[in-house]
């Protein structure tokens, strides 16, 4: 008997490939999955189960291997049916790190593309030696104790102690290309200004030899000038007499007082008559207004710009801890926690709660729940690009009186003690650290300062070359190739940045992969012959990536 299977069912390597059903030695053509084109009402959920439910033929179709396993991560639907879908994998239960991939399909389900991490199918070195896992943790832990009062990076505080070491667990390392078994393991302390530390490992499971070692918790360091954002209208939550910091609008997200303790959660903000601050920083509740309308702004701006549903795109609001530690000149996103933090800077009178560091940070949220970018090597520079990009476009979707949006990072809170921002899109070596332009050494850099390549890029693809003036602040761009070009406009290059980010970058694109992925995304919005689609090409040209 002949009967048509929806997309979701029990799919064979030629459907997914050709986008046909083969049932009983007759072809149909494969029905687009209602859950699939519900995702437009905003049922996540529902389009991440589909894909999940894709996960085994996809992994047949893909020829992996007998042990490997696709797990559904994320997946985004385009107007016309067309989905992409984003898999972890693991191999023989194992989580492989350099394993990510997103599947491009048709509306039919038949596969466009694949954009891998690494290559196809893994396997392993036979016989697999390993030690143990309790000396591999002893092995992480003793690697992050050698580095305590060592200044690896002249704007991140050194370590100062270590004082909890996790299990390791056994994994793939295969983002070298050259899969083996390693441990990961997570290593906290704190370091010498107070931030907390949350170092991840990865050994390598036969010798110990460290792999990778990445800080969860993602920083900016700084001193501020006071409270930023001036009047503000805020979204509060009633219970009783009392009005708290807590905005039901946004996914429950919420502003706590540290009271300049480190551990905790922090006590939510509460008062009776509903408006909170006074514009002063001898005001607890300023420093609050100004995380809680920085978390409001970029839930906003997320929302209304790309119809992302929260930071992870689930309807959950993160949390906002105000005044942590004492003479704190930090802020810092944590994974772990859901959290913004923000430190009272010197003299615990200079709050960093600066609207485009929030959104900075922030928007490290996005990119662990989409791309999650490897922060090393140049996928920390796009890692870091990324935050810096998407917290300058915060700042103009405000359009704040008291903080005039412009394209430089942290020009408020005075980092280095002269008045002078934090980053420079438009030319980032201002800084006398970042670069204007891709080189073969460029990955070898700090990934706050290898941001510069893709931070220039964008600048130049939404505002152009040369001298000018925007929005009362003065620009003057540079090329590598001595080229002239004109911009977009910056809500056109953020979507394809956005596109990209979420649709075809994954854990490991360098700069010439974000070049390929970005052209992709212009071509999907505006058309590969489009101006849109040409800019982006000679923005990136311009910066030297080719």
């Amino acid at each position: 008997m002949k009967r048509k299977l929806a997309a979701v069912a029990v799919l064979s390597a030629t459907t997914l490939l050709t986008g046909v059903i083969q049932v009983s030695g007759t072809a149909a053509q494969a029905s687009p999955a209602p859950a699939l084109q519900a995702q437009a009402a905003g049922q996540h959920a529902a389009v991440l189960a589909v894909a999940d439910g894709q996960s085994g033929p996809l992994a047949q179709a893909l020829a992996l291997g007998e042990q490997e396993r696709l797990v559904a991560k994320d997946a985004v639907v385009d107007q016309d049916g067309t989905r992409h879908l984003r898999f972890e994998r693991t191999f023989a239960g194992l989580p492989v790190l350099g394993g990510d991939l997103v599947v491009h399909q048709k509306a039919d389900g038949s596969v466009k593309a694949v954009n891998k991490a690494v290559g196809t199918r893994l396997s392993l070195p036979s016989p697999t030696p390993r030690i143990p896992a309790d000396k591999a943790a002893e092995d992480a832990a003793g690697a992050v104790r050698a580095t305590v009062g060592v200044t690896l990076d002249a704007d991140e505080s050194p370590l100062a102690d270590v004082h909890r070491t996790g299990a390791a667990e056994l994994v793939v390392w295969a983002t070298d290309g050259n899969p083996r078994l390693a441990y990961r393991t997570t290593v906290e302390g704190v370091r010498a200004d107070g931030t907390p530390s949350s170092q991840v490992l990865v050994t390598d499971a036969a010798n110990g030899a460290v792999l990778s070692t990445h800080e969860k918790v993602k920083t900016a360091a700084g001193t501020g000038k006071g409270v930023f954002v001036g009047q503000v209208p805020l979204t509060t939550t009633q219970s009783g007499s009392t009005f708290a910091l807590k905005d039901a609008s946004r996914g429950g997200q919420s502003t706590t007082d540290m009271k300049n303790g480190t551990s905790g959660g922090g006590s939510l903000f509460a008062n009776r008559s509903n408006s909170f601050g006074d514009g002063t920083v001898g005001n607890r509740e300023s420093a609050a207004v100004d995380a809680q309308f920085g978390a409001a702004t970029t839930w906003d701006f997320y929302k209304s710009t790309f119809g992302r549903n929260g930071i992870r795109n689930d309807g959950v609001g993160a949390t906002s801890r105000v005044h942590y530690g004492s003479n704190y000149v930090n802020a810092f996103w944590n994974d772990d926690c859901f959290c913004m933090t923000y430190g009272d800077g010197s003299g615990n009178t200079h709050p960093l709660t600066e609207l485009d560091v929030a959104g900075h940070e922030m928007t490290h949220g996005v990119t662990a729940a989409t791309a999650n970018l490897n922060y090393s090597g140049e996928s920390g520079g796009l890692n870091e690009a990324t935050s810096d990009i998407f917290g300058t476009m915060v700042e103009f979707y405000a359009n704040l009186p008291s903080n005039p949006p412009n394209y430089w990072l942290g020009e408020l809170i005075n980092l280095r003690g002269d008045g002078k921002p934090l980053r420079y899109l438009d030319q980032p070596s201002r800084d006398g650290k970042s670069a204007d332009y891709w080189s073969a050494e460029v990955g070898d850099q700090d990934v706050h300062f290898s941001s510069g390549v893709a931070n220039h890029f964008f600048y130049l693809l939404a505002e152009g070359s040369g001298a000018k003036t925007i929005n009362g602040f003065d620009y003057d761009s540079p090329t590598y190739d001595g080229s002239t070009l004109t911009g977009i406009g910056r809500d056109k290059a953020a979507q394809i940045w956005y596109r990209a980010l979420t649709v075809y970058f994954t854990s490991t694109t360098d700069y010439a992969g974000a070049r390929t992925g970005t052209l992709s995304a212009a071509a999907d919005l505006y058309g590969a012959d489009s101006a849109e689609y040409n800019a982006v090409a000679a923005a990136w040209t311009a910066v030297n990536v080719n």
